[in-house]
């Protein structure tokens, strides 16, 4: 028998590699030069090898990612023709969004319920609404992404109140398969780092769990935003998975995996050299896909600024449609699997979380670090570190805080305001503010730009 070829190499270590690394430094320090320390207080290496590889089993999905188009619903009639529309340019999937009541049967007219997959987030709480909507669906494909403690951290304040948002939830989830959605993305566009918005999203969920029990495990499904550090959010989604896991395995629930919405954070988005977006949100979606996302929205370019159109929605639908069909990308859920250096940074990502995880359960759960204001100090200070990294420039948006275009005016194009509303309300506990890093330099180039014309016409 022939000796196989690649037996007369040496297999080399680390130790020889760091060797190799150190004689071509030239005397240049290895830690000073090639290491890094991420916000989450991960050391990212200049090389990873089999020693690096973790042993984590995770449960992803056995389909690729299917393509979501998400809908506003004001008028019935509009919002349907617009899901049609979507479902024959190629998405597969709708996310239905609302601030009110609607006539369901008008909105779902000529659409196939049974066979296409469809979100409902609602911004109300109405269990009576939402079992008549689910009875006339009846479909295992339909997700609600209802939740009681996501709408207390965003908007300060329960729908009803404690008592009665709970009552509210137990007849829904009673009644109703898919029916409680985790807004793990909320933490995400406030500022959190990836540690924090994996820990922050298991305590949300575990809050369900020790409300209503083991049963309610099925019922839950998440969504999630993704940033642009590729391959940490990459690991973001496959340790998120991986947590789940070891959670429900505590109510006795083995085997299930979590179903993830996944959509293109807001926060990187600027409303300067705005086609920079799609560069942003095509590489998110990768992400997404490779994180193993069971469904992806994609976000239109110019969503932060201008109303939806169908330019914008078309362009975003198929940057999806390009990574799913023209870019093998299909069935990628498992290709992170075996990378030394995404295997590394999802096991540290999940250690780190489940520490944290213990310390808010340590603490009395999630609901009451939250009333008392902790989680919002948290988020707040990471986002504060991450604004002024993006103020010192060690955080790039470019066109908005590198290689300005001077000549791009934005005055005329604006149809939605794209900074944060001041709310004068009273809240129970303070709000969590999904804020963009751009936003304070925005507004000082918008009122140089007024400035500027109100000079020229005298």
């Amino acid at each position: 028998m022939k000796t196989p070829l690649f037996d007369d190499f040496l297999k080399p270590t680390p130790a020889a590699w760091k060797n190799k690394i150190q004689v071509d430094l030239k005397g240049a320090d290895y830690n000073d030069t090639l290491l890094w320390k991420t916000q989450e207080g991960i050391v990212v290496k200049p090389f990873y090898t089999k020693e690096d590889q973790s042993s984590l089993e995770i449960e992803t999905p056995k389909e690729g990612f299917n393509i979501s188009e998400t809908i506003f619903v004001d008028d019935e009639k509009i919002a349907n023709l617009l899901a049609i529309d979507a479902l024959k340019r190629g998405a597969n999937s709708l996310q239905f969004t609302a601030n009110k009541t609607f006539d369901y049967r008008k909105l779902l007219l000529n659409i196939d319920v049974k066979t296409t997959l469809i979100y409902f987030q609602f911004s109300f709480l109405d269990d009576s609404f939402q079992l008549e909507v689910s009875k006339f669906i009846n479909s295992e494909k339909t997700y609600f992404q209802t939740d009681i403690i996501g709408n207390l951290a965003e908007s300060g304040n329960w729908f009803f109140n404690l008592k009665e948002d709970f009552i509210k939830l137990e007849r829904i989830q009673k009644n109703t398969p898919n029916c409680i959605g985790i807004s793990g993305d909320l933490y995400q566009n406030c500022g959190a780092t990836i540690t924090q918005q994996l820990a922050y999203t298991l305590a949300h969920a575990n809050e369900y769990l020790n409300k209503f029990g083991s049963t309610v495990v099925e019922k839950i499904n998440f969504s999630f935003s993704v940033g642009s550090n590729y391959f940490f959010e990459i690991a973001k989604l496959r340790a998120f998975r991986v947590l789940w896991s070891a959670l429900i395995k505590e109510y006795d629930t083995e085997n299930l995996e979590a179903h993830i919405f996944v959509q293109p954070s807001l926060r990187n988005k600027t409303i300067y050299d705005y086609n920079v977006n799609l560069l942003r949100t095509t590489s998110e979606c990768m992400s997404a896909i490779l994180g193993g996302s069971n469904t992806i929205s994609n976000v239109s370019y110019d969503a932060i600024y201008q109303k939806s159109n169908e330019f914008g929605k078309r362009i975003s639908r198929n940057q999806l449609l390009i990574l799913q069909q023209e870019s093998y990308l299909r069935e990628a859920q498992n290709f992170a699997e075996g990378s030394y250096y995404i295997e590394s940074i999802t096991q540290q990502l999940a250690e780190n979380a489940l520490t944290l995880f213990k310390q808010i359960e340590k603490s009395g759960g999630f609901l009451k670090q939250l009333k008392n204001g902790i989680i919002q100090k948290k988020i707040k200070e990471s986002a504060l570190k991450e604004e002024n990294s993006f103020i010192e420039k060690k955080i790039i948006l470019l066109g908005t805080n590198l290689q300005q275009n001077k000549e791009d005016k934005m005055q005329q194009k604006i149809e939605l305001y794209p900074f944060v509303k001041q709310r004068n309300i009273k809240t129970l506990v303070p709000p969590l503010t999904r804020k963009r890093l751009s936003e304070s330099l925005e507004k000082d180039r918008l009122h140089s730009e007024k400035s500027l014309k109100n000079l020229k016409n005298g």
